[in-house]
């Protein structure tokens, strides 16, 4: 596969794109240094191409599922290139993002030594994203809660953590990093929980009440606090910095009694991180 790191129009499509798809991420991925900073981004659009599909609101759930385990079965062969992914998304090209689309671009953009890395998550993800398909997302137990909040956000822990290492050799504890993304997947599960009723969805256990699931949000955003203090390169403690504290301050709003926080919270949150870079 032909590097393309230094393909300015691919540079700024990366950000572009990013930009349009993450209010989360965008500007933690933004504090970062160059390197990183692409590498991360390149990283989560490939993630997030891969979310788009299990959270299409038309398309059918066995054809979410074929593709999904067709794109995790490409992936971990190897055996690809961007002809591969044009003809398995041709039929659904009307209906699929733009961020889904380019997968193989974002692919391609991930440096070589972090690259196999990058897809070998994202292909469980893919994989893993087919398998609740199936399953219709039907959560009974604190293990299913587990297995689901590992694949749909504890991979992005895994993955960040193998980037960590690739950068400057950071040695982050890789089940703190699954508690990264499971705690800021339990905040969301609770965020949006009346709203997932409504559409005749439950992420919580069939014995989990409401104080259930925010022990399990508290008790995962501690391991995020761990991982973080774990970590010494400054550049990459304010990237974490930024999604944990929105977390623990929507974990508080919730807490209180409020769907979400106040802009202002939002602003002084992301604030403070910034100006410890600046």
């Amino acid at each position: 596969m032909k590097n393309t790191n230094h393909d300015q129009q691919l540079h700024n499509d990366v950000i572009e794109t990013l930009r349009e798809t993450s209010r989360t991420f965008f500007i933690p991925i933004s504090l970062l240094v160059t390197e990183l900073r692409e590498t991360v981004a390149s990283a989560y659009l490939c993630m997030r191409a891969i979310d788009e599909i299990e959270d299409h609101p038309d398309l059918e759930p066995a054809l979410k599922s074929k593709l999904l385990h067709n794109i995790g079965d490409v992936l971990q062969s190897a055996q690809y290139n961007k002809e591969t992914f044009i003809k398995m998304f041709k039929p659904f090209e009307n209906e699929l993002p733009e961020v889904t689309l380019r997968l193989y671009d974002w692919i391609s953009f991930c440096p070589d030594e972090i690259r196999v890395k990058v897809v070998e998550s994202t292909a469980i993800m893919a994989s893993g994203m087919g398998d609740w398909v199936d399953k219709d997302w039907q959560i009974q137990s604190e293990a299913d809660l587990d297995q689901y909040t590992y694949t749909v956000a504890g991979l992005v822990g895994v993955m960040l953590t193998d980037i960590w290492k690739w950068y400057d050799g950071t040695e982050a504890d890789k089940e703190l990093g699954i508690g990264f993304g499971r705690g800021l997947q339990a905040v969301n599960i609770l965020r949006n929980y009346k709203e997932d009723a409504e559409r005749g969805v439950s992420f919580f256990p069939d014995s989990y009440s409401l104080d259930d699931m925010f022990d399990y949000a508290h008790k995962n955003l501690s391991r995020a606090d761990e991982y973080v203090a774990s970590i010494e390169t400054e550049t990459i403690v304010n990237f974490c910095q930024i999604p944990l504290s929105l977390a623990h301050g929507t974990l508080k709003a919730l807490v209180d009694g409020r769907e979400k926080m106040t802009r202002d919270e939002v602003n002084e949150t992301v604030n403070k991180v910034i100006k410890k870079t600046s």
